[in-house]
């Protein structure tokens, strides 16, 4: 039987080969693009460009996420076991203790932020302490410890980056195209051109698929290793399946913050192709690879 451990690794190998892949298109769609406009500088300019307009999201990444949340700080007092649950489990991973909030929201679902496991962040709905028994809670909770210890949050920005490149450099290859820029298309490389102008249409979306389907390797990773962690993958099963039943969407859920959240916050089910488009595994997927695999 397959063990969890394997399907750590697993993951951990197809994000980096999904990674890796991402990387050597984005490389080669910048070089493509400068060397139809005879714009050699366009590459490292893109690169700048990108990583300047990311690093500032990603520094103050919690306090972003947070405010757009509406998050507020959990007491002890108030939420004494979703502290003495996280004491635990950081002391068993190896963590800091991470700071603790909550959102006064129905909806059953919670996340991690944070730049560094220094300064992590774990927020939870009112909504999920309502509903989860303390094993369940420990499940969700280590599979938020699981994507602070697996640095999933530099991971998610490396590749936002790389997003916001391609689109930087489509978005530039198209407007310069048809403005009738660039020494090569006045040499007559006209194939070269129409070539480009296909990949800027098409890489934008392209990219965006590559990024959700990382999005997707991730939350597998977390569970395997958040039940790893608890010895005890049937308790992060049972809370999947009572968040998903749950079906009420988190009042304050937006597209640029979803795939921080164990589960998708805009509720509902999908179809095979919108699949495609989710930062979330299907849960029946995600169920079925926690109850297929021991700990051993």
């Amino acid at each position: 039987m397959a063990t969890l451990y394997t399907e750590q690794s697993k993951n951990i190998t197809k994000t980096w080969l999904l990674m890796t892949g991402f990387l050597v298109v984005v490389i080669g769609l910048g070089w493509y693009f400068g060397f139809t406009l005879d714009l050699p500088w366009l590459l490292p300019v893109a690169v700048a460009f990108s990583l300047i307009m990311n690093v500032a999201s990603y520094w103050w990444s919690d306090k972003i996420v947070l405010k757009m949340a509406g998050a507020r700080p959990a007491t002890r007092e108030e939420f004494f076991d979703l502290y003495t649950v996280t004491e635990n489990l950081a002391i068993t991973a190896g963590l800091p203790m991470p700071k603790l909030y909550v959102i006064d929201d129905s909806s059953p679902n919670a996340f991690a932020t944070g730049r560094d496991k220094e300064h992590a962040v774990v927020a939870a709905t009112t909504g999920l302490l309502a509903i989860l028994e303390k094993n369940e809670l420990e499940g969700v909770v280590a599979h938020e410890l699981a994507h602070i210890g697996n640095r999933d949050m530099l991971l998610s920005t490396v590749v936002v980056v790389l997003v916001g490149f391609v689109a930087i450099l489509s978005d530039f290859f198209l407007r310069f195209s048809f403005s009738g820029g660039g020494d090569r298309d006045s040499k007559g490389n006209a194939i070269l051109i129409v070539i480009g102008i296909v990949l800027a249409i098409l890489a934008p979306i392209a990219a965006t698929l590559i990024q959700l389907a990382i999005s997707r390797k991730r939350e597998f990773l977390a569970d395997a290793s958040g039940a790893l962690l608890t010895r005890y993958p049937e308790g992060l099963a049972l809370a999947l399946e009572k968040i998903s039943k749950s079906g009420v969407p988190v009042a304050r859920a937006n597209n640029a913050t979803a795939h921080l959240y164990i589960a998708n916050p805009f509720g509902g089910k999908t179809s095979a192709l919108h699949k495609l488009f989710l930062t979330h595994p299907p849960v029946e997927e995600r169920l079925a690879a926690l109850r297929g695999m021991s700990v051993e």
